[in-house]
Parts: structure tokens; C-alpha cells; sequence
């Protein structure tokens, strides 16, 4: 029996229960009468549940999906997803504007992209881990506070046996077994935004990503936000309802890895990466999944400029999404703690704590960790991937983007330890039509010479 992930009506349903929840709607009525029929639980960790349900059960899915859909938000106001209307709350963003810099140099984006990979790769193996086995894991080989990549080598079978890798990633991102960069839709989204950048240049639509998507993207290469996106497509839907029809992950993390090129190819023009950001990010995701991207553009903007340290930086990435949002709260809150308390494993406790009703893939969640890691570190490379990493949740996305700016702020591979970027051997695997066994120094090319067509037009 084929079980699709993330598309089935009766797993989607749960998980918008859950999202009208967060989201300021009253969902109670519609959840009541889902569980009196015995519609089952959203999927904990997994994106589809084992069992086939009915045909009634299902029906009944996707009618109540609608009517959560029809459900008035008392949080619209603070969160809307036009992008005209968040402009409209957040003048400070034109005040911090700055004329364009200089494109960072190749060697900078080498470092960036570099640094996408490496974050990515760290946290591979644990990806869907609880926060107690990932510390479990590295404790077991000496490699806690985190310095290097995760080992099988010297975990006890028992500890194994009860919180097992990631079965996809095992094979290719533990210390023993990397050769390259495997895959991972952390840097197929990256590339693809290279293409779109190609084809349409900086004025694309968010249509273009759409047809991009259609024809680059293999459908099984996505998932969550990304593969309702996408099944809506194909079912006639165009964007931005593409980001709302039936998709309960529109809040999750998928745009915020999307958000990196955009960010590096606008340097000291953080609100115009926000809104290039914007039209990637609507196809998918709306509120606080945009900000997401948004926040991300912005403070890699204000990175790439090589004049600003991780806390003007990551301050800059504020002033371009809404100041009552919930994800700028999180940031705040997680910025704090991180200057509060030296240890990080406090500031990780906290922050689970405080966040601990939303799914490990949420937006929210994930972007306060990778604030506080960042923070925490200093803007240190080694320091920001192991914080961003050891504090769980979605590991090797948090891990890519805490990478990527840490990264560009480091400005050189040179000042990346050669222990972490040597294992990938200036290589990466991908299904994205002609970037497989693309090395990193290229890619870097490739995005600076897109960065300087940008900025020499009239």
C-alpha cells in the first residue's frame, strides 16, 4: 500500500486543527465533530498516518478543511500576509535602507554556500530526533557541547536500538561515511533560486517560481508546505491560493530555506531581499511562514554587505516583518535568552519550553533557535552550527541557514576549519537538472555574477 506523505485529507486535518488554533481562529466545534466521527490524530512525527481511512472519514476530511479554511482569524490584523499591508507596519525598515553595497566577493559566497552545506550535513543524521536522544547520541561519543560531525562509532546498540538515525541520512552524513554533500532539499532550493534568477532576473513573479517548480522540481524531492503547493498546481490552483488550499504547513520552515540567494544577491538592500523573499515564500506559505523567509533575507543581506556584526544583522532582519507577529516575539525572546545565559543547553530548555505545543518543523520555533544560536555564538561558524544543531527541532535545516550566515560573516572557505568543509570534497548531490557534482567555488561564481548583473542595470 502506497501511504503518499503530507497530502492525505484525513492526516492534513489534524495538523489544521492545530494551525487554526495557533492562528486565532475557534476551531472547537469543527475538531468536536471530527473526533466524534473517530477521525484520527495528526501523524506526531511521520507525514502520513499507517492506516487508510474510509472513504467517509476522509470525504469528511476535506469538507471540514474547507470550513476551517472560512474561519475568521482574530489575529489578521497583526499578521497579514499582503505585502503592502506589512510595509505599511514597518516604516522602520525604509529608515534602516541603505544604497546598495558591492556584491560580496566570490570567496564570501564560497563561504556561504559552503556554510549552507556544512549546517545541513551536521544535523542530517538526527533530523526528527527528540532533543534528549540527540544529546544522548553525542555524550555517548565525548561530542557534547557539540564540535564535529555526528559518529555510529562508540554508540552503545542499546541507545541505537531505542533512538535510531535518520534513515535516509545515516548512510551519507555520519563522520565515517561522508564523501560530498549528499542531497538534501536545504540546497536543492538554492539552486533552483539560482535558476529562477537566471531566467527572470530579480523582477520575477511568484507564477515564475510556480512554472520553475513545474519544470525542475521532482514532486518527491518535496514536501510538507512545498508538496500541497504543488499538488494544487496540478489540480489548477494558482498562486497565492496555492499557499492556503487544504495546506496546513503554510506556518512550517520550507520558505525560510528558500530565502538564502535572495539575501546574498541583495547586499545592504535588506528590505528589497525581504520582498524578493515575499514572492518566493507566497507560493507556499503565508503569515509567519513568510516572515520567516523574510526575516532571513533580510539579516543575509545585511551579512553580505561585510560591514555589520551578527546582532546589527540579525536586528535588521526585524524591521521587515510585522512587530506584533508571533515570530518577531520568538526571535525577541529567543535573542534575550541567548545574551542572558552562558550555557545554551538553558536557552535550548527555555525555548522548548516556551514553544512546546508547535510541531518540530513550525517556523516559529526553528527561527528563535537559529537567532538565539547565532547570538549565542557570536556569529562564530564552528559555534553557530553546533548551537543550532544541538538544539533540535528541524536539525539540518537550522543547521544550513545558522551556516550560511555565519558563513558569509566568516568571508572566506579559508576561515571555515578545514575538519568540517574537507569531507565534502568541493562537491554536491542533487536532482536539480545541472548542479549535480557542482562544487562549491562554482556555485559561488555563479551567484556573484548574478549579484553583479542585478546591480548594473539601469
Amino acid at each position: 500500500m502506497l501511504r503518499l506523505t503530507w497530502v492525505q485529507p484525513e492526516d492534513l486535518l489534524g495538523h489544521e486543527l492545530r494551525q487554526a488554533a495557533e492562528d486565532g481562529r475557534e476551531p472547537w466545534a469543527i475538531a468536536a465533530r471530527w473526533r466524534a466521527a473517530g477521525g484520527p490524530e495528526a501523524p506526531a512525527g511521520a507525514g502520513a498516518s499507517s492506516q487508510r481511512a474510509s472513504r467517509y472519514l476522509r470525504q469528511l476530511a476535506e469538507d471540514l478543511l474547507d470550513e476551517l479554511a472560512d474561519l475568521p482569524s482574530r489575529l489578521a490584523e497583526d499578521e497579514p500576509t499582503d505585502l503592502e499591508l506589512i510595509r505599511s507596519g514597518t516604516p522602520q525598515a525604509r529608515a534602516s535602507e541603505t544604497h546598495p553595497r558591492p556584491a560580496p566577493t566570490p570567496a564570501a559566497l564560497e563561504a556561504a554556500w559552503l556554510g549552507r552545506a556544512v549546517g545541513c550535513l551536521l544535523g542530517k543524521p538526527v533530523e526528527k530526533l527528540p532533543l534528549d536522544a540527540i544529546r544522548q547520541l553525542a555524550r555517548s561519543t565525548g561530542n557534547w557541547p557539540l564540535t564535529t560531525y555526528f559518529t555510529a562509532r562508540g554508540v552503545p546498540e542499546s541507545l541505537l536500538t531505542d533512538h535510531p538515525w535518520n534513515r535516509r541520512s545515516a548512510t551519507t552524513s555520519l563522520a565515517e561515511n561522508i564523501d560530498g554533500m549528499p542531497e538534501d532539499d536545504d540546497l536543492n532550493y538554492p539552486l533552483l533560486n539560482l535558476l529562477l534568477l537566471q531566467r527572470h532576473g530579480t523582477a520575477f513573479t511568484t507564477t515564475d517560481v510556480a512554472r520553475l517548480w513545474l519544470d525542475e522540481l521532482p514532486p518527491g524531492r518535496t514536501f510538507t508546505a512545498e508538496r500541497l503547493a504543488f499538488r494544487n498546481l496540478l489540480s489548477g490552483i494558482e498562486p497565492p491560493h496555492t499557499a492556503r488550499h487544504r495546506n496546513p504547513f503554510r506556518e512550517w520552515i520550507g520558505a525560510l530555506i528558500r530565502a538564502d540567494v535572495h539575501g546574498w544577491t541583495h547586499p545592504g538592500a535588506p528590505e528589497a531581499a525581504a520582498e524578493q523573499a515575499h514572492r518566493d515564500a507566497t507560493l507556499t506559505h503565508t503569515a509567519n511562514g513568510v516572515y520567516a523567509a523574510m526575516f532571513t533575507a533580510a539579516t543575509i543581506a545585511t551579512a553580505a554587505t561585510g560591514e555589520h556584526d551578527i546582532h546589527s544583522c540579525l536586528r535588521t532582519g526585524l524591521t521587515v516583518i510585522p512587530p506584533r507577529s508571533r515570530l518577531t516575539k520568538a526571535v525577541t525572546h529567543a535573542i534575550q535568552l541567548a545574551h542572558t545565559h552562558t550555557d545554551f543547553d538553558t536557552v535550548v530548555d527555555e525555548l522548548h519550553t516556551t514553544h512546546k505545543d508547535l510541531h518540530w518543523v513550525h517556523a516559529i520555533p526553528n527561527t528563535a533557535l537559529i537567532a538565539a544560536a547565532l547570538t549565542h555564538a557570536n556569529g562564530d561558524f564552528t559555534g553557530s552550527i553546533c548551537r543550532a544543531v544541538s538544539g533540535g527541532w528541524d536539525t539540518d535545516s537550522n543547521g544550513a541557514t545558522a551556516g550560511s550566515v555565519a558563513g558569509l560573516l566568516a568571508g572566506d572557505p579559508a576561515a571555515l576549519p578545514a575538519p568540517w568543509t574537507a569531507p565534502l570534497k568541493n562537491r554536491l548531490a542533487t536532482s536539480v537538472a545541472g548542479f549535480d557534482g557542482t562544487g562549491f567555488d562554482t556555485l559561488a561564481h555563479l551567484t556573484w555574477s548574478l549579484t553583479h548583473r542585478e546591480a548594473s542595470r539601469p
